[in-house]
């Protein structure tokens, strides 16, 4: 039985908090699998009770103290990186006494830097005895081409397993960066906000003005160029020709650069029926407004997963995306989803006007989704597979 718990202890690394949900989700169902989960991760100061509201206690090394206020965004950054390097250090010291048998790392924030201490932190782990396992949100960071294909093909191959959400992002670790198939493992992205309760439809839209008879078309995210939001907004203004009815709503967030470029361009584009929330998104308005909107989608330019479009299918809604491999994995065209090319402005507002206009097609596609029943039994899959993962990089040599 020693054993066995040894081979269980798990330190799940996100120490600056780059990937909250992801990690708390995560944590709740491998806890629940009995495995024994240390979350790494200090408080997320745009939601500080994003882990605590789901039973989750946070041991980042010693302090966890600039996420739980809200502090000015030019001393925010600053402060994080302190006391992460301080949380470092004591983790460090910690580790050479008692490392945990398995480091999940979810995100490496200094690895691109000129002096890597995340990265050394890992490889000094692994040289106490932990087997380290990295989930790969961003095969590379978005909107940087190869510029860091280097760092990130050294990075994987110091790991002893990497997870990746798709058979697609798999079959590139092999084949552009070499590495062995016995260490990946290709578990899907779980949903997100399914257990949270709805204030409900009228709520959202008199926070928004958005009239009762409107049909509401959401985009929703991180604003980046490749999630292709300036796409939508070009095919937006046909929607409006053909759809007087629809209303285009962005919640999103993202650089002050990316969001002047969003509010010029719906100028520039003369839309009417644009509704900009440009601003954090509570986990809660963010239900209501997934559970509003008629339609939701994702006219992504390129993608390694989408925790936004696994949020679309836990709350059952109908959707239009674009037709990349990852998204092909999940959605069949025509029968859960409509999948286009986003890059043509009429095929997008096609599609959209389709999924607006006709009944039968938005109840079939809302049905299909909902019947994958896309809850809290993914996340105990997914938990299960994380485990056999883990007993995998056990397993292999040192």
């Amino acid at each position: 039985m020693r054993t066995r718990e040894r081979e269980l202890k798990v330190f799940m690394m996100d120490i600056l908090a780059t990937v909250p949900y992801y990690t708390a989700y995560l944590s709740r169902a491998l806890l629940s699998d009995q495995v024994d989960v240390t979350v790494g991760s200090i408080s997320y100061y745009l939601d500080p009770t994003c882990f605590s509201s789901r039973g989750l206690k946070l041991d980042p090394g010693l302090f966890n103290v600039v996420g739980r206020f809200r502090v000015p965004w030019f001393l925010r950054r600053p402060l994080k990186l302190v006391e992460a390097l301080v949380n470092l250090l004591a983790l460090t010291v910690r580790f050479s006494i008692s490392p945990p048998a398995i480091l999940h790392i979810q995100f490496l924030p200094l690895v691109r830097w000129p002096v890597p201490l995340d990265g050394w932190f890992v490889m000094f782990c692994r040289w106490r005895g932990s087997k380290a396992v990295l989930t790969i949100h961003d095969l590379l960071p978005h909107d940087t081409a190869d510029s860091h294909k280097q760092i990130f093909l050294r990075l994987y191959h110091r790991m002893d397993s990497l997870i990746c959400h798709s058979e697609h992002i798999g079959n590139r670790l092999v084949d552009e960066f070499g590495m062995a198939p016995y260490k990946i493992a290709v578990i899907p992205h779980g949903p997100f906000f399914y257990d949270l309760p709805s204030t409900g439809d009228r709520q959202f839209r008199e926070e928004l003005a958005i009239s009762p008879s409107e049909q509401i078309v959401l985009w929703q995210g991180i604003i980046f160029p490749y999630k292709g939001l300036d796409l939508l907004l070009s095919a937006w203004k046909q929607v409006e020709a053909s759809v007087p009815e629809a209303r285009l709503v962005v919640l999103g967030t993202g650089s002050p650069e990316l969001l002047q470029q969003v509010r010029t361009l719906v100028q520039a584009e003369g839309l009417q029926r644009v509704t900009l929330h440009l601003h954090f998104t509570s986990a809660e308005m963010l239900v209501d407004a997934y559970r509003a909107a008629t339609v939701v989608v994702y006219p992504y330019r390129a993608i390694t997963t989408s925790g936004a479009l696994a949020t679309g299918l836990a709350l059952g809604k109908a959707i239009v995306t674009s037709d990349l491999p990852v998204f092909r994995e999940l959605l069949t065209n025509g029968e859960d989803a409509l999948l286009v090319d986003s890059s043509n402005p009429g095929e997008l507002a096609d599609a959209i006007g389709a999924v607006l206009t006709r009944s039968e097609l938005h109840g079939r596609l809302e049905a299909a989704v909902r019947a994958k029943n896309f809850g809290a039994q993914a996340w105990s899959e997914i938990a299960h597979a994380t485990k056999a993962a883990y007993e995998a990089a056990l397993a292999s040599r040192p």
